[in-house]
């Protein structure tokens, strides 16, 4: 006998695998690649914190504006296609221009070099492998004193450079360097490159010169600018320090990518909110069954997490990461995922009169005010593996970082296919099982097991097994979260709550973790950042135990009245649980 297929779920099912294929390739990278952009972990952290509340205000304000003017599959569209655009547009962020890298200029004892010094060990190894038998034509120029000019006019056998025009302007020495040579302190773990000129002969400012410096003169030395024509050797040379928050507040660069980051997080939140009222509005009765619908896009984001990792890999040459794929990637995907979401059916049956009064009153409730603070937490832990799970892999990976987007494509996959994916499909006879409250106490467990583990990490490899927990901390929160939300919201207010509570979970929990997160590891690094919030989800574990104990506790006295449960008015919002679920 064939099995019944549900013809309406199908379009469901189909954006759930569209669209969270869509983001896989672009989403958990966009940390990565605001780092390799030159970002500091505080501008990330600070983005980060910034782009939830976005999506706190559009969460709501689009379930409002769905719900009151019944547009809900327009609206949905809508947000699809501005959430597509505006990841794209990120691939055309300007590159920020880089000052002409700075080195050492040495000439003493009839031998000329340059180096420069780092204690990037990477830095070093690459340079020393793709550098040592290679001839470099460069272009110095070198700010010189009185004392070196007397050098350059009676040593160098120059023509038509002396007298200066004042015994402090500056001169452009174009010679071919070799010899490379790489020096390491083992006590300071710095190194430093060194190269040569083989027969001192050179141009300096543009005439002949032998640049023969008597060892009975004073050290001919200079910080110089340097311009090889090499791009990848300027980039590892070049100084980067870090952008800071207020320095790149001043770049235009900053604000292009920034923006296109606020515009995607508002279509994003736009359709998440709404597609999840829409899904369960399709459900009706079946609410049980969203897991079901929603771990089709756990399949979509673990092939396409992974597939990204692995081209982005492939396409690129060297530590520096080519995005490009992903970009591309995103917006076919999202594109199948809009023609997909033209299918769907569905037709709000309630409207509620007064939307914002309703919703209101979920805060007058003492346990949906715990759910509320709940998913507050969740969030604080969410940002931290979002936007610096990748960060912290690579931290471990050192110089080895050819396989890193591949490794990152390997744990967003085993998050998925082995954590999430069984998850929602079980999600529905857990939460049966052990009710709500009894799912919100497991993420808490789950959260502080896995930071732990985090925190004792040395091989980034060994982060595969971990991911097994994503399970439990994304696949059973989610489940959770939103059947929740969507049982205690009154008729008419669907989409309104989804959003609402997406909003407290992103805008206010995953804001102030990345916050909170980003100034951490810029502090005291990522092991003990994850160690910290660790130790934060245990004691939030028994907390939450013990205000639920002694709520059951209190149950007849504190939650009823007149038979009714207080905290879940309206009653007819509660025909699909029973008082019992809640309180175990």
């Amino acid at each position: 006998m064939r099995p019944k297929v549900d013809k309406d779920l199908l379009p469901m099912k189909a954006h759930y695998f569209f669209f969270n294929a869509g983001t896989a390739p672009v989403v958990p990278f966009m940390p990565t690649l605001a780092k390799q952009l030159g970002y500091s972990n505080v501008v990330v952290g600070t983005m980060y914190a910034i782009l939830p509340v976005i999506g706190m205000l559009a969460k709501p304000l689009c379930g409002f504006i769905a719900d009151r003017y019944q547009r809900h599959r327009s609206l949905f569209i809508a947000a699809e296609i501005l959430t597509a655009v505006a990841f794209f547009a990120i691939m055309f962020t300007p590159a920020i221009p880089q000052q002409l890298p700075s080195v050492t200029f040495h000439c003493h004892a009839g031998g000329a070099n340059f180096h420069f010094c780092t204690e990037d060990q990477c830095t070093l190894n690459e340079i020393e492998r793709d550098y040592q038998d290679k001839a470099l034509a460069c272009k110095l120029n070198c700010p010189a004193q009185a004392f070196m000019w007397d050098i350059i006019c009676k040593d160098w056998n120059t023509t038509g450079l002396c007298p200066p025009a004042n015994d402090n302007a500056n001169i452009d020495i174009s010679a071919t360097f070799t010899n490379l040579l790489v020096e390491r302190n083992e006590t300071s773990n710095e190194g430093c490159v060194f190269f040569s000129v083989p027969h001192i002969h050179a141009e300096v400012n543009g005439h002949n010169a032998t640049m023969y410096c008597p060892s009975d003169k004073p050290y001919f030395s200079s910080i110089c600018s340097m311009d090889c024509n090499d791009t990848y050797l300027d980039s590892k040379i070049a100084d980067s320090p870090v952008i800071s928050t207020t320095a790149a507040m001043g770049l235009y660069q900053f604000w292009w990518f920034f923006g296109m980051l606020i515009i995607s997080w508002i279509g994003m939140a736009a359709v998440v909110s709404i597609g999840d009222a829409i899904c369960f509005g399709i459900l009706g009765e079946r609410a049980h069954l969203y897991g079901k619908q929603r771990l089709y896009g756990s399949v979509g984001w673990g092939i396409f997490s992974i597939l990204a990792g692995v081209l982005v890999d492939k396409m690129s040459n060297g530590v520096e990461k080519d995005y490009t794929i992903v970009f591309w990637m995103t917006a076919v995907l999202i594109g199948l995922d809009v023609v997909a979401s033209m299918k769907l059916k569905h037709t709000q049956t309630h409207l509620s009169p007064n939307i914002l009064k309703d919703v209101g009153q979920m805060f007058l409730s003492i346990r949906c005010l715990i759910f509320f603070i709940w998913c507050i937490f969740i969030g604080l832990g969410t940002a931290l593996i979002w936007n610096f799970l990748f960060v912290h892999l690579e931290t471990l990976g050192g110089c080895d970082a050819t396989y890193m987007k591949t490794l990152q494509g390997f744990v967003m996959s085993i998050q998925c296919f082995c954590g999430e994916l069984p998850f929602f499909f079980f999600s529905g006879w857990i939460l049966k099982k052990i009710g709500h409250v009894n799912a919100m106490s497991m993420v808490l467990f789950g959260f502080g097991v896995r930071f732990i583990l985090y925190s004792m990490l040395q091989d980034p490899w060994y982060v595969l097994p971990i991911e097994l927990l994503n399970g439990v901390t994304f696949g059973l929160f989610y489940a959770t979260m939103a059947s929740y939300a969507s049982i205690v919201a009154p008729p008419g207010t669907e989409t309104t709550m989804q959003g609402l509570v997406g909003a407290i979970f992103e805008g206010v929990g995953v804001s102030v973790g990345s916050l909170i997160a980003g100034y951490l590891f810029d502090s005291i690094g990522g092991g003990h950042t994850f160690e910290i919030f660790g130790v934060a989800a245990f004691v939030a574990f028994i907390v939450h135990v013990c205000v639920q104990m002694y709520l059951q506790r209190h149950h007849s006295s504190s939650d009823t009245e007149n038979g009714t449960v207080k905290y879940l008015a309206p009653t007819d919002a509660m025909h699909m649980l029973n008082d019992q679920e809640f309180l175990t």
